[in-house]
Formats: C-alpha cells, structure tokens, sequence
C-alpha cells in the first residue's frame, strides 16, 4: 500500500526546525472544532516534512525532520499537548465527536512509540524508514529538474541525521534491529551511488547537477559508514528484542484501539489458523486427491501468469473490477485507474506494493508494484520467485480491487477531516486482507479449489505472523521456532520463512493483517444482522470505507450505536 504508510503512522518521531508551537490548552478559550482540527493538521506537517512532501504538500520539498532527542522530546511534548487540548472538546457530539477520538488515537499511538518504548536508543529502523527520497526521484510530481533541487537540499542533510541517529542509539542493540539497519542502509547506499544519477540524468543545468553530485556523493558514503558501523555493532548485539505481555497489550490499546487479554487474543488467532489450515486440506483434497499437502501447495505455485507476474496482474484487475460492479460488493468513487508496473531497483523489497499518491496530490496516477526476480539467481529460483497465478490474484484483490486502492480512493474523499491524514494499521492492512476472503465467499472465482488454495496460502501467512508477534514479544518464542512455524503452517520455503521471522522482531505489529480482519468480520456480521446479511455487504463496505481508517473498535461504536445491546465484543467466536 502506500510506501511507508506503516512507517508514518507506527514510527513519526521528529520534530522540524523552527519556532515552538503548542495546541492551546483546554482551560484556554477554545477554537471552534473545525478550526482545531485544521491547525492541528497544519502543525503535524510542519512537524513531519516527509509526511507533508508525500501527501502532496511540496511547499515543504526539501525539508526534513531533526532526529535528535532534543528535538524528539519537543515533538512528544507537542504530541502530548494536542491529545490534551482535542480532549478538553469535551461537549462535542456525532461525527465530531468521532473525529476527536479519532485525533486522539492517532496522536497517541505515535507517542507510545515515542515514550513507551526505547525504539529511538535500541532501533535503527525508526530512523532509516523515515529517509524519503523515492517522492523526489519516482513520482512525477513537477518537472524533474524541480525534483532534482528539493531532493539535492534533502539530501544534502542526511549526513547530519545519520550522525544523530548514531548518537542516540545505544549499543548493544538488539540483533535483528542492527541487522535489518544495515541492510536497509546497505541497499539505500546502492541506490544513491547507482541509480539516483541516472534518474536525474537529463536535467541540463551544469551547476545543479554539480551541487546535486557533491551532495549526493556524500550522502552516498555516510549513507555506506552508517551500515558499517551497524555491521560491527552485530559482534555485541543481544537478542533483546521482546516487548513483554505488558508493553505488547499496550501496544494494541494505545495504536489500535484494541483492549484485550492475551488469552483472548491467542484464542481467536488460534482458531483462525485452525479454520484455515482445515480449508486448505479440503481444498487440497479437490484440487490434487492423494497428494500430500506440500506437493498440491508446489502445484498451484507452480502454474505461473503465462505472461509474467505483471502482464498477469494487468490482465486481472478488470475482471475483478468487473465482479465487484457486477455484484455491488462496493461502490467505486471516481473513475481513477491504478497502473501495473515492475518495481524499480531499490524497491524490491516486497514482492509487491502499491504506491498511492497522498491526499493532497492531483492528477497523479497509483501504481501497483511488482518486483521482478534478481536477474542473478538461477533459472531455478527466479521461476520459483514469480508468484503462482492464484497466489497473484490474491495479491491483486488486497492491493488494487478492492483493497489498498479502492480504500484510498475513498479515503481521500472522505468527509472526515481525520480520515484524510491518519490510517490505523489494522484497518488499512486488515481491509487489504480482509478482501481476499470476502472476494471468494461473495462467488469469485467459482468456488475453483486452485483459486482458495491461493487465498488460503496468503492467510496462513498472516496467520502465522499473528501468532509469532504473539510468542517472539510475549512467550519466549525463539526466530529459529518462528521459522519452523512459517514453514509448517504457512508452507513457506525456507527463506520466506526466515524473512518472515526476522520481521517478527522489528515490526510486532505485523499480527494485524489478521486481527485487523478478523475485527472487521465480526463488525460486518454484526452489522448486516437485521439489514439484509449477504444482501447487505455493499452498504456495509461503503459505511465502512466512509470514515477513513480509524481503528476499528472506534468504528464499531460509530456504526453499532445501541444496536447490539451493549456487545462490545470485537474479534469472532
């Protein structure tokens, strides 16, 4: 989905340069809400100029966020100031009232990550997902000798933040946080030192493309030292990485909205796998009688798009945009189209994404990304890299129609001055996962066993991520045993597996592909109970869709009201 949409909303950090600005404090006299609201949004741009420049804010090209913790400090006191101040609107009533909590939630997961955690000390990638030079060097924003100055003044400061990010972190740190800084980093000086040039290649004028050498050179090379200095970190690094029960459950209150005991939470996650795991034996059984469940998994990923990864995508999505019309799953606000192209060299880090152009952008198309295999592995294992053709279509109806697109599409046209600006990462990854069930249960594809076993592959890969943050944060669990989980459960190769694992460690919110779903299944039943069940899903998906990405326990008592009798329950039986 929109690149770095978890970063932005799990890991904003930094304050920008300039005058100290607080919210007005709720004993002051009071703006009216909507005024609040605009200056708030205001000053959180100002405060995060990456975030600005990729919502479409290029008044703020150039600029960047001060890693130091002075400067940090002053943005979690702003944090704390404004989550104040949106409280003292304690009379508001309706949509307004939504919006306050909204704000609230927003505000206040960005400062647990902040306060709660010693993510700016121990974690590397808190700082180096904030590095945002693609806005400058893909999207076609202006004319590319204008994107050449505001990403030459950019990075003509990264050598500076690079140096406080060292400051800060105090080593030893944790193993997989110190390994996954220095890939990043390692990649990233790639980048600079090979591909940047020959994006800005064709802007004429000599001294912006000497200033624009000189900085990038030597963003290039502290870019380089920084991923040395976290390879030799790795000699004393620890395998320190866990939240603990407390701070894990804290983490789904104050950035999800989800209070909850890790009994329950280990019930419905269980139970999930379970349900999926059973499906996958039963459509195994009709797709490939008397074959084990491994040898029908390699059959289905073994039939490839006969015209590669991104011809294939290409040829889904009409057909699936043609179902979802066909069927009233949703409405399409708009008539815009995502386009399907191979991913470019540094952004190869995920078999596919879907860049979205933010809130504030015109007339710029998104983009669903697909990496291509590495041109240096063997014949073998590029052709076992190309997803399978169901396995795409999976991935297809989570990025584009009618997940992360189809979300955004109405998202930015919200009328929820929040909705705008914040996404909840178990509502945005939760609808994109979501999706692919829904598609299948609402008749695509059928009922054709090859198609649910697709769908099937990509939930017990976030079914398994649900349960390793589950054990890697709470319950002692090891990488290597999280590995083995992702290989017998999720059927993953081993270096899936091992990625998949890794991950665990750094993103301990990844579990909410799953939780994310599974909360929006329970709201929709809810929901459609009394208003039609099945014949009620479009205007259950339009209703949801219409609020922008909040957490959905929020949501719930939005859309719910009194309807349920006070049933607060969030996640199925």
């Amino acid at each position: 989905m929109r690149s770095a949409l978890l970063c932005a909303a799990l890991l904003a950090i930094a304050a920008c340069g300039g005058e100290e600005q607080s919210a007005p404090a709720p004993e002051e006299q009071q703006l009216p809400w909507a005024d609040f609201v605009a200056t708030t949004i205001d000053e959180y741009y100002r405060r995060n100029p990456e975030r600005a420049v990729d919502a479409g804010l290029h008044q703020y090209d150039g600029q960047a966020s001060d890693w130091s913790l002075d400067a940090m400090r002053e943005y979690s006191a702003w944090l704390a100031a404004t989550i104040d101040a949106a409280e003292g609107y304690d009379q508001l009533q309706g949509i307004e009232a939504f919006e306050r909590d909204y704000l609230v939630s927003a505000l206040g997961g960005q400062a647990f990550w902040i306060d709660e955690t010693d993510n700016l000390t121990k974690n590397p990638t808190t700082y180096v997902y904030r590095i945002g030079l693609g806005v400058y060097v893909d999207r076609e924003y202006a004319p590319l000798e204008q994107r050449l100055r505001a990403y030459t003044e950019y990075v003509g400061g990264l050598p500076r933040r690079l140096q406080q990010m060292r400051d800060n972190l105090e080593p030893p740190l944790p193993a997989p946080f110190a390994e996954m800084g220095q890939r990043i980093l390692d990649g990233l000086a790639g980048y600079l030192a090979n591909t940047v040039p020959q994006q800005f290649a064709a802007v004429e004028d000599e001294d912006l493309q000497r200033q624009f050498a000189a900085a990038n050179t030597a963003a290039a090379e502290a870019v380089q030292a920084t991923a040395d200095w976290l390879g030799d970190l790795k000699a004393t690094a620890t395998q320190d990485y866990a939240l603990g029960e407390e701070l894990f459950l804290r983490m789904l209150r104050e950035t999800q909205g989800l209070d909850i005991t890790l009994e329950q939470l280990k019930a419905a996650g269980q139970a999930d796998l379970d349900r999926n795991l059973e499906a996958l034996y039963e459509a195994c059984a009709q797709f490939a009688p008397g074959e084990s469940t491994r040898e029908c998994v390699q059959k289905v990923q073994d039939r490839k798009p006969p015209e590669g990864a991104v011809g294939g995508a290409t040829r889904q999505l009409p057909a699936i945009k043609k179902f979802i019309v066909d069927n009233d799953i949703v409405s399409i606000p708009g008539t815009e189209e995502a386009l399907v192209d191979e991913a470019p060299p540094h952004r190869r880090f995920n078999f596919a994404y879907i860049e979205i152009p933010g809130p504030f952008e015109k007339d710029l198309p998104s983009v669903y990304y697909i990496a291509p295999p590495d041109p240096s592995w063997s014949e073998e294992d590029q052709r076992a890299y190309i997803a399978g053709e169901t396995d795409l279509l999976a991935t297809s109806i989570h990025e584009v129609w009618p997940g992360h697109f189809l979300q955004y599409l109405h998202s930015n046209r919200t009328g929820n001055r929040i909705g705008r600006h914040f996404s909840t990462y178990s509502f945005g990854e939760g609808w994109g996962h979501y999706t692919e069930q829904m598609m299948l249960d609402a008749g695509y594809g059928n009922g054709d066993p090859e198609i649910k076993i697709g769908q099937l592959l990509n939930a017990l890969l976030r079914n398994v991520r649900y349960m390793s943050a589950i054990g890697l944060h709470t319950g002692g669990m090891t990488v290597e045993q999280s590995q083995a989980m992702f290989e017998e459960k999720a059927v993953q190769d081993f270096g899936n597996a091992s990625q998949q694992a890794y991950r665990g460690t750094y993103d301990p919110g990844y579990l909410n592909y799953t939780l994310g779903k599974l909360m929006i299944n329970k709201l929709r039943d809810d929901w459609t109970d009394g208003r039609g069940g099945r014949e009620a899903w479009g205007a259950f998906h339009d209703r949801f869709l219409s609020f922008g990405s909040p957490p959905i326990p929020l949501l719930r008592e939005q859309m719910l009201g009194d309807d349920h009798d006070g049933d607060t329950t969030l996640l199925p039986d």
